[in-house]
């Protein structure tokens, strides 16, 4: 959605609604133009002209699949030249950004993966902290599975603090130092989604949320063959 969001950005400009300065976007490189440094970097140019920006505040690879140090030395030239402001990862599971943070140039400024407390992942979390990357989540609110905006533990927590069960659920991430980008359409939820900062969980209420964790994703299975070559054969870029 690269050209859309981008005539919207232009647009808000142009009306005086925010400044470029004000506003933080994000993209990222697909894994199929992860063949070689040369089409990442042209990958890179079309998600710029696409927006219609001179930078991209922050750039992800989206997995670790194709040559993905390749296109990462393509990710680490236009950081020095301007073009990303930062550059990061997503689904780098702890083994793999492992390897990459001891191999690269450029550290990873961020590595997005699902984080909810259905799928906590300790251990890449605290690999990430070792590594000074920073945690994003994708899916803080687990697509609503498991039942988790009427998880009778999770509303218990919220009544004592006036708050929604998917409120604790975020702001549980947003203790263990997880930046979250939970998604909605609707403006009521998005206002309950930044509404998190004036209540604190105790060490209790954060380990009875992270006691959930079933071990594995119910959203995508990265470890499947059948996936991973369907990732691969989605053309995003072109």
């Amino acid at each position: 959605n690269e050209v859309q969001v981008g005539n919207a950005i232009r647009r808000a400009i142009k009306e005086g609604i925010v400044t470029r300065e004000e506003i933080f976007v994000v993209s990222k490189l697909w894994v199929q133009d992860m063949t070689d440094e040369e089409t990442a970097a042209k990958a890179i140019d079309t998600s710029l002209s696409n927006l219609g920006l001179d930078y991209i505040d922050l750039y992800l690879e989206h997995q670790a699949m194709g040559d993905y140090f390749a296109a990462w030395r393509a990710m680490e030239k236009a950081y020095k030249a301007g073009k990303l402001k930062a550059i990061g990862v997503a689904n780098f599971f702890p083994d793999i950004l492992c390897n990459f943070c001891e191999t690269v140039e450029i550290t990873p400024a961020v590595n997005q993966v699902e984080f909810n407390p259905f799928f906590t992942q300790e251990t890449a979390l605290e690999n990430m902290k070792n590594y000074g990357v920073q945690p994003m989540a994708w899916s803080p609110l687990a697509e609503g599975k498991h039942g988790i905006f009427s998880d009778p533990e999770l509303t218990k927590i919220a009544e004592k603090y006036g708050k929604t069960a998917a409120q604790v659920a975020l702001r549980w991430n947003t203790q263990r130092g997880v930046v979250i980008i939970p998604k909605s359409s609707n403006p009521a939820r998005m206002a309950q989604n930044l509404d998190i900062w004036d209540f604190t969980l105790t060490d209790e209420e954060m380990a009875a949320v992270s006691a959930k964790d079933i071990g594995h994703s119910e959203i995508i299975n990265h470890f499947d063959p059948a996936v991973v070559k369907m990732i691969l054969g989605m053309k995003i870029h072109e």
